[in-house]
């Protein structure tokens, strides 16, 4: 039996800077992922940082994260936004080369001491007279600890709607985490569920980029790291993003498939948070 100082369930940016401090710290760390080639996966919006979480990026560099690090070596796209306000409300975001990330944000937990990355699924938590443990593995194995660093992100219990169907997973074609839930729920803990909405992917050679408009990175680009070598910096080369606007049109095409959306059809019973509304959801409200 494994025993670990601290154990991090889940391997996303949370999971990433969990085990990355705590082995700062000098402890012995496990860090139980699904698959470690996913480590640092981005989702939806391959960017880093944006209004407020710009900042967010920059204190977690400030008190020795990775985040700002990665994002450095990984970004094709630096700007900071909100440069027409005053410098206390600028932020900075860059958009990623989301394979690019996830193989760096791999390295740099696989290279970093006192880490040993599990690649499984935690589906009960081990609880002795009110105290945490230790964890069980999909398989039945145990691995004890004296810290559990929950970091599951979108896996618990997660179910996926894609019109009226509906799928279970954490992440398109990647399997949900089960029990956990259930275990905190027996402890006594309260949980809820979130809702996003993830807009559609685009193949490059079906846009029509002559009547879009171009929007390119900050000539002079800043990294996000202070410990960034800023004459190797960028790293990657630079390229511009585009802008699109719907109308009325195209509003009146999307409400025709209203009737089938599952935000109005009562099979989503989740709050959706601030910034990822689905587009039907923005049609109504505004």
């Amino acid at each position: 039996m494994q025993n670990f100082d601290v154990i991090v369930v889940g391997g996303g940016h949370a999971g990433i800077e969990a085990a990355s401090a705590a082995s700062s710290m000098g402890c012995s760390v496990a860090l139980v992922t699904m698959d470690k080639y996913a480590i640092g996966r981005m989702s939806c919006n391959p960017a880093i940082g944006g209004t407020a979480k710009g900042h967010l990026v920059r204190e977690i560099d400030a008190l020795g994260g990775v985040m700002g690090k990665i994002a450095d070596r990984t970004g094709i796209q630096f700007r900071m936004l909100n440069k027409s306000k005053g410098p206390a409300v600028w932020s900075p975001r860059c958009q990623s080369d989301r394979k690019l990330y996830s193989e760096e944000a791999y390295r740099a937990i696989n290279e970093t001491k006192n880490i040993e990355i599990v690649e499984d699924s935690v589906t009960d938590i081990l609880v002795e007279n009110r105290k945490i443990i230790g964890v069980k593995t999909l398989p039945g194995k145990e691995i004890k600890c004296k810290a559990l660093i929950l970091s599951s992100g979108t896996f618990l219990n997660g179910l996926m709607h894609t019109g009226l169907k509906s799928s279970k997973g954490g992440r398109y074609g990647e399997k949900p985490a089960t029990g956990i839930t259930e275990t905190m729920i027996s402890l006594g803990f309260k949980t809820g569920r979130l809702k996003t909405g993830t807009p559609p992917r685009l193949a490059k050679n079906s846009i029509n980029f002559e009547i879009l408009e171009e929007q390119p990175g900050d000539e002079n680009p800043q990294p996000f790291s202070h410990f960034t070598d800023l004459s190797q910096f960028p790293f990657l080369s630079q390229l511009s993003c585009y802008i699109t606007h719907t109308d009325e049109k195209v509003h009146k095409i999307l409400e025709k498939g209203f009737d089938e959306s599952p935000m109005f059809t009562g099979r989503i019973k989740a709050v959706g948070p601030r910034y990822c509304p689905s587009i039907e959801d923005k049609i109504v409200r505004f």
